[in-house]
């Protein structure tokens, strides 16, 4: 065992490396939405890999340009357009990858040092500890934060690697039930105006996205617009500082 914690995924790398293809081929700075944020998100829940991510919105664009040569189009203002070709994406990897030898590669020097990892995990239980809405389940989750983060800080003490998917799918759980427990709590005119606002950003994107992946990126769009609402931390380990 070595120094830094293991993982098959680059965590860093997969919000960068897709905001910065679609920079790259929509050939300017385009800041990406909040729905382009959440729809990142609902790929990296879903397990897309960065590969496939990437290999869409080439494919996307590929097609765009391909079609803008007949005809004037309007430019692409936004990830969601790419949505279909991400998914047709991941399909074909999942399937070109079945019956072949599982890769053992690690990462071992990924970033995610385990004093980085506790304080992240710290950092966002001091968050939810000054929380103004649903008191009870933000501390109690804050508590949880502080026993994963002296677990970190037990494997540094003994030179032992930290399982980062194991840890990532504990906040996962944890984020879940947080989120659960504000919905209940928040007035319900908020969530009904932040339904209406996902919606309204997604209308463009209603024949390029299916039934069930427009309501996992509306969930998204409407948990990171609540946690910002009420300054509250996400506990992946995607957010962490990587300062």
């Amino acid at each position: 065992m070595g120094d830094h914690l293991t993982s098959k995924n680059n965590y860093f790398n997969y919000f960068t490396e897709i905001e910065e293809r679609f920079q790259q081929r929509r050939g300017s700075i385009l800041l990406l939405s909040t729905l382009d944020w959440a729809l990142i998100d609902m790929w990296r829940e879903a397990g897309i890999p960065l590969e496939a991510a990437l290999r869409g919105i080439d494919n996307a664009f590929d097609k765009y340009e391909t079609r803008q040569k007949r005809g004037r189009m309007r430019r692409i203002n936004g990830l969601a357009w790419c949505a279909q070709a991400v998914m047709k994406a991941a399909q074909e990897l999942s399937e070109a990858a079945a019956g072949s030898p599982a890769t053992t590669t690690a990462q071992s020097d990924s970033g995610f040092e385990h004093e980085r990892v506790a304080a992240h995990l710290e950092s966002a239980a001091s968050a939810l500890d000054a929380a103004e809405v649903a008191a009870d389940p933000c501390k109690a989750t804050a508590a949880r934060l502080r026993e994963l983060a002296a677990e970190v800080r037990a494997s540094a003490a003994n030179n032992a690697h930290v399982d980062l998917e194991s840890l990532e799918r504990s906040l996962t759980v944890l984020e879940d039930k947080l989120f659960a427990a504000l919905k209940a709590a928040v007035p319900e005119k908020l969530l009904v105006d932040l339904d209406e606002h996902a919606s309204r950003e997604l209308a463009p994107y209603g024949s390029r996205m299916g039934v069930v992946q427009m309501r996992q990126v509306k969930d998204q769009f409407v948990r990171k617009q609540l946690l910002v609402q009420y300054n509250l931390p996400r506990l992946s380990l995607f957010y962490m500082s990587q300062q």
